[in-house]
């Protein structure tokens, strides 16, 4: 294919990485000029303050192949990799995160094992370099217990690096949900996937930028996006409360017959029964709460991104 229509895209979603972005240029433009392919590579600033955006743009306004995408404000990491999709133009898009702890050199192996024949070849973490053992414990929880809660065949120890067929990303683009969890619409796509492993390392310079709160937030989503088993664990709760009520009342009447000692002692058990009870009726209105308002940002159909300005791209898409 010519520059005009590059066969291998490159997506990088960018959020506060000026410590960074200029070692992952370097690195990415080295490895896709030695592979000897057409390529583009769109960067999409997800709304970063301080120095990224002054790095950034004069890097892809020296170099018609890097491409710019930069957000009105920041809309979140898995908004940033569709809008990314959402511009390219090549045969296969890889997504790679800014940081370099994806390291770009595994990008041409990808490439190798699409031109196979495999449609999705995402990337399996058989290390993670440079981070804690909380991190580390809590990242293996999520993709077990989210394995088991779908029922997609969602991959365990997998992230969003991944190179994946222009088939694959024309079916994502088809789909318009908000709270997106991109590599789980990409399990649920289906086509054929390969496991590619490698070493995760660790990052290049600055902080995360996925803390607690935002990985609660993308477990959130995935769970609820992909799985109805928590309203279907409400409804078993309500029976064995329903069943134990029962089992209670019976005590009840059960004390009463045997005289006002035993029944005051019940007492007690009943408070905490209640309070148990008022716990429970909590947490599921929680749940429902959040089904519901993933409900609602649909039915308002906003544009899932807006478009500030662009480097090297004439066609912006919008949605």
């Amino acid at each position: 294919m010519s520059k005009d229509n590059p066969l291998l895209s490159v997506v990088v979603p960018v959020y506060n990485e000026q410590e960074v972005i200029g070692e992952t240029v370097k690195r990415l433009v080295g490895v896709l000029d030695g592979m000897s392919v057409d390529y583009e590579v769109v960067f999409v600033n997800d709304g970063s303050r301080g120095g990224t955006l002054s790095v950034l743009r004069p890097l892809c306004e020296a170099d018609a192949r890097l491409k710019l995408v930069n957000f009105s404000r920041n809309f979140g990491h898995q908004i940033a990799i569709t809008a990314g999709m959402d511009m390219t133009r090549g045969a296969a898009v890889v997504v790679i995160d800014a940081d370099l702890q994806d390291p770009p050199e595994v990008i041409p192996g990808m490439f190798e094992v699409w031109k196979q024949g495999y449609e999705v070849v995402y990337g399996k973490r058989v290390s993670r370099e440079g981070e804690t053992f909380f991190k580390k414990f809590t990242a293996r929880v999520f993709y077990r217990f989210m394995a088991r809660m779908t029922e997609v065949d969602m991959p365990v120890d997998t992230g969003d690096f991944r190179l994946i067929d222009r088939r694959v990303v024309d079916a994502l683009r088809r789909i318009p949900e908000r709270n997106r969890y991109v590599r789980g619409i990409v399990s649920w796509l289906g086509f054929r996937q390969y496991a590619y492993e490698y070493e995760r390392h660790e990052r290049f310079a600055g902080q995360t930028k996925y803390p607690l709160k935002k990985m609660l937030k993308l477990a959130s989503d995935g769970l609820v996006s992909f799985s109805v088993k928590p309203l279907r664990w409400i409804l078993g709760t309500g029976i064995v409360l329903s069943a134990l009520s029962v089992l209670y009342l019976l005590y009840v009447l059960i004390a009463s017959l045997c005289g006002a000692a035993m029944l005051s002692a019940g007492l007690y058990a009943l408070l905490g029964f209640i309070t148990l009870l008022l716990g429970v009726v909590m947490i599921s209105l929680g749940v429902l709460g959040e089904y519901v308002g993933r409900i609602y940002d649909e039915a308002k159909a906003r544009p899932l991104y807006i478009v500030s300005d662009t480097v090297n791209i004439e066609a912006v898409y919008e949605r």
